[in-house]
């Protein structure tokens, strides 16, 4: 394996962050990314001051379907929601310049949370999230037995925004989703990834690759690209 795949498995695996950059030809961001069960304040507070753009989650296929989360570009153009509310057709997602559709499903609070955004909150709605998440899928929990467990805990619309990994993958897709999920994969964890993007202190753009991975270096961060995973998972970036 390579070494910088290694080092950047074995950060994962000890809940420490991880800088993944994309690529070029899609968003071209880096964000940085810590395995959902390791969620804390502090980590929730380092992706807040470090990074600047929007703090999410990422959650494998699989994950979607156990909890039967809906892409919120589905549930905005059905015939039903959009004759009830006639604005969705004019706000429909058709114009990405990097995709053909948003990752995005429902956003989360755990039920405990007071507002949600705290950098407790977050980090009890992520944690939880993943916890449970890994409790149903071990246990091979049926859909509707997990839909149960999910509403029990948490309510929807929260501050966590979700993201769900496209069916197929990194094979498919090579979105940030994808790249989270499947670094959390390639390091043995529950594939839920809470990261954000990396944005320019001062400025209207993502920082750099250049910059990104020099941050990283100064922090001893591993920092990985797209190619990368898609190379250890014998997938064409």
């Amino acid at each position: 394996m390579d070494a910088r795949l290694e080092k950047a498995i074995n950060a994962f695996k000890n809940g420490e962050p991880v800088c993944l950059f994309d690529s070029e030809k899609r968003e071209g961001e880096t964000d940085l990314l810590f395995p959902g069960e390791h969620a804390n304040p502090e980590t929730m507070r380092q992706l807040r001051q470090d990074c600047g753009g929007l703090l999410f989650l990422a959650i494998g296929d699989e994950v979607g379907d156990l909890f039967g989360l809906p892409y919120l570009q589905d549930l905005h153009t059905t015939n039903e929601a959009t004759s009830t509310y006639p604005v969705l057709t004019h706000l429909i997602t058709d114009d990405l310049r990097y995709d053909s559709r948003s990752a995005f499903t429902l956003s989360l609070n755990h039920r405990d949370t007071y507002t949600g955004i705290t950098d407790h909150d977050r980090a009890l709605t992520t944690r939880r999230f993943t916890e449970l998440t890994s409790t149903c899928l071990n246990d091979e929990v049926k859909t509707e037995q997990a839909i149960a467990h999910l509403g029990k805990e948490f309510r929807t619309p929260g501050h966590i925004p979700v993201c769900r990994e496209a069916k197929g993958g990194l094979s498919v897709r090579q979105g940030h989703t994808e790249l989270a999920v499947g670094l959390a994969r390639l390091s043995g964890m529950t594939p839920v990834v809470i990261g954000a993007e990396m944005l320019e202190p001062d400025g209207d753009f993502a920082l750099s690759v250049d910059d990104a991975r020099a941050w990283a270096e100064q922090r001893n961060i591993p920092f990985l690209e797209g190619a990368d995973l898609m190379s250890a998972l014998g997938l064409e970036a």
